[in-house]
């Protein structure tokens, strides 16, 4: 499904990837993790096309995919989520889902203008579909709230929820246990089977190893810039190169 190849990311003197490469499965749920600087959201912000890598490649689905910025992978459904939620706090939950739709609008300025009937006929279109992404999310009740007033937690699933609209076949999260409690991540834990059930492949960094344990297929582990380790989540519990990066060699 995801293919990277080499990828090497430095800033300046400063070397924050160095020769990574993996694959991830289609139909997986993919963990990345590693220390703090390991390099994890570097990866991300590459593979989503906000940085351009040193050298190396990233392909999708077999087509590299190494030059294209993020609007263009989002129409080729790669999606992300963000470490800190990024939501438009001055619109309403529903509205936040309705612009995940941006990907399958075929209206211009002037039939917005003019509210041609195929304009209105796509934005209620737009607005059930929506609807339905907040229920797969379980956040419909919110759906006339400010995202600004919802508590962290909703906020998180809201994201998620706009990410889904877009219908990507891979979404990658970027710490997306973040600030929840035990609850929301067990809720979390729960909505990410979901996603892999819809047919979306999961990649996604995460510090709660517990989580990562619990719902990952494979676990790539990073490492000052270096992949570590590769494998199922009882080799990588097994693998005494892992757990000295984590806890040391004493």
């Amino acid at each position: 499904m995801l293919e990277v190849r080499n990828l090497t990311q430095r800033f300046g003197g400063i070397t924050a990837l160095e020769d990574i490469s993996f694959n991830v499965t289609k139909g997986e749920i993919t963990g990345v993790i590693g220390p703090n600087g390991a390099g994890k959201t570097t990866l991300f912000n590459i593979v989503t096309g906000i940085y351009a890598q040193t050298s190396g490649t990233v392909h999708l689905e077999g087509k590299d995919i190494s030059a294209l910025p993020a609007e263009m992978l989002a129409a080729k459904g790669l999606v992300r989520t963000f470490q800190n939620i990024e939501l438009f706090g001055n619109m309403t939950v529903l509205e936040n889902v309705m612009l995940g739709l941006h990907t399958q609008s075929r209206s211009g300025i002037l039939s917005c203008m003019f509210k041609a009937p195929w304009h209105l006929k796509e934005e209620r279109n737009i607005r059930e579909i929506a609807s339905e992404w907040l229920e797969f999310c379980d956040i419909t009740d919110l759906a006339d709230q400010k995202a600004s007033n919802l508590p962290f937690g909703k906020g998180r699933m809201l994201e998620i929820a706009r990410a889904m609209a877009v219908r990507p076949s891979i979404m990658l999260m970027d710490e997306p246990a973040a600030g929840l409690n035990n609850r929301e991540t067990a809720e979390l834990a729960t909505l990410i089977r979901k996603i892999r059930d819809k047919g979306v492949t999961v990649v996604l960094v995460e510090h709660d190893m517990e989580l990562v344990m619990d719902i990952c297929d494979r676990i790539i582990v990073l490492n000052l810039g270096r992949k570590l380790a590769e494998g199922t989540p009882r080799e990588i519990q097994e693998n005494q190169a892992v757990i000295s990066a984590y806890l040391g060699e004493g």
